[in-house]
């Protein structure tokens, strides 16, 4: 079972104009009280659903719930399209025949999706006595609005935590996963055999080229800030953005340099088949999201493993237990006809406790409500617990979400695989070109 297709946002990029396009002449609308085209919720009527699931374990769960739901519902029958991509709801929301809802897969097209092409549910949700600070996780309901208009809801999520191999740790005298980057420095130190074109083990792949390192999952951990209250982009003035930069690439000089890591990166299997580089004992730990510990059951791996949250900096220690999260959002296009019956699909597919537990179990992600954390019947063992704490922890942290989409953070990443491997010395110089460019790119997009 694979995680969630918008696994690492910053790389998973729209075009530009895609991501940014005006949505001005969809109008900001809210649903009326009717269906959108005079039928009301009650009337016989389909509505189509556009997802991007497509894994038979995914559309098979799916359309469990739409089962489901057209049972509670008989007068509404819902006709679903899956792998459907962003590029394609952007485009299909403003046609005459727009889907009544969408699912999207990145959250960081949140804030063009709220600018109108999707409708505010803020009021359906008051008008159902639906308390979104208490339903949703506090960090899922920022990922899915902006600026006030909460045009989506949030769905399942994925949330990254530490994989480690307990066989390894063992051997090497350690008694348990780092809690602190000095921690893990010091671990990995221990856990690496050999060097450069030799290696045999090593404690951890720091570049931030592998599978899941992207800046983004790992730099949240020093509390780390993109923009100012006025939307400026402030990575320069901001020390944890220098100072994770600076650990990060200190991390990787010390197991043996960036061309070596590098290389010895090029050994590693698929991120998702049995030879990733953890499956493989290529390394000791990983950083990874919540769908690994299935793999890792599936594959019937033949050493111990565990998982933990992410480690913080030595004078953060108290913030252990956060991490980075993102996931499904689910919306009602404007042109939507069928508004009212659209709203009944989305509030049981975000709201209903069983029918998120099932699906979440299916998929083996983690639900989007306090409730369905809690829930006894989710499947879960102390491994896959790790990330229902990450995603209930208070200061688990979202990408921001821009009219940008994920431009600043391609702009911050794409500096990054420049400053570890070596091309930029200069790192404050850098981060105030950063800054920079993420302005120029804002004000492109009407930020």
């Amino acid at each position: 079972m694979s995680k969630l297709p918008a696994r690492r946002p910053a790389l998973n990029r729209l075009g530009a104009a895609l991501a940014v396009f005006s949505l001005a002449a969809l109008g900001a609308c809210a649903p009326s009280s009717n269906g959108g085209d005079g039928t009301s919720a009650d009337d016989q009527q389909t509505i189509t659903f556009w997802h991007g699931w497509s894994q038979d374990t995914e559309t098979a769960a799916i359309d469990a719930n739409i089962a489901k739901f057209e049972e509670l519902h008989p007068n509404i029958k819902v006709k679903t399209v899956g792998a459907v991509t962003d590029d394609k709801i952007l485009q299909g929301i403003r046609g005459a025949d727009a889907p009544d809802v969408v699912s999207s897969f990145n959250t960081l097209n949140v804030g063009a999706f709220c600018g109108g092409a999707l409708v505010d549910l803020n009021p359906l949700m008051a008008k159902d006595g639906i308390d979104k600070d208490t339903t949703y996780v506090k960090s899922m309901t920022q990922y899915s609005s902006y600026d006030g208009v909460q045009c989506t809801v949030p769905l399942l999520s994925d949330n990254y935590g530490l994989f480690y191999n307990t066989d390894m740790f063992a051997a090497a005298g350690i008694q348990g996963p780092p809690k602190t980057w000095t921690e893990l420095q010091q671990d990995a130190m221990k856990l690496t055999k050999g060097s450069g074109d030799s290696y045999s083990q090593l404690g951890i792949m720091p570049n931030l080229h592998g599978y899941e390192n992207g800046t983004g999952h790992s730099m949240v951990q020093w509390g780390a800030t993109y923009f100012d209250a006025d939307g400026k982009a402030v990575m320069s003035k901001d020390p944890a953005v220098t100072n994770f930069l600076t650990y990060w690439k200190g991390l990787e000089d010390s197991l043996g340099g960036y061309v070596n890591l590098e290389k010895y990166r090029t050994t590693f299997g698929e991120e998702f088949s049995p030879e990733n580089a953890f499956e493989a004992q290529k390394v000791a730990m990983q950083i990874d999201g919540e769908w690994r510990t299935q793999n890792l059951a599936t594959d019937q791996v033949p050493f111990g493993w565990a998982t933990a949250p992410m480690p913080v900096p030595d004078d953060r220690l108290d913030e252990y237990g956060r991490g980075w999260t993102s996931g499904t959002v689910v919306g009602i296009p404007a042109r939507s006809k069928h508004q009212q019956a659209a709203w009944e699909l989305v509030k049981f597919l975000t709201t209903d406790t069983t029918a998120l537990v099932g699906f979440a179990n299916a998929i083996h992600n983690v639900p989007s409500t306090y409730a369905s954390l809690q829930s006894p019947d989710l499947v879960k063992d102390e491994k896959f617990q790790t990330f229902l704490d990450i995603a209930a922890n208070p200061l688990t942290t979202s990408p921001v979400v821009t009219k940008d989409g994920d431009q600043y953070l391609q702009i911050f990443e794409d500096f990054a695989y420049r400053w570890e491997s070596g091309e930029v010395t200069d790192l404050q110089a850098g981060l105030r070109e950063v800054d920079q460019r993420i302005d120029a790119a804002m004000a492109q997009a009407g930020e």
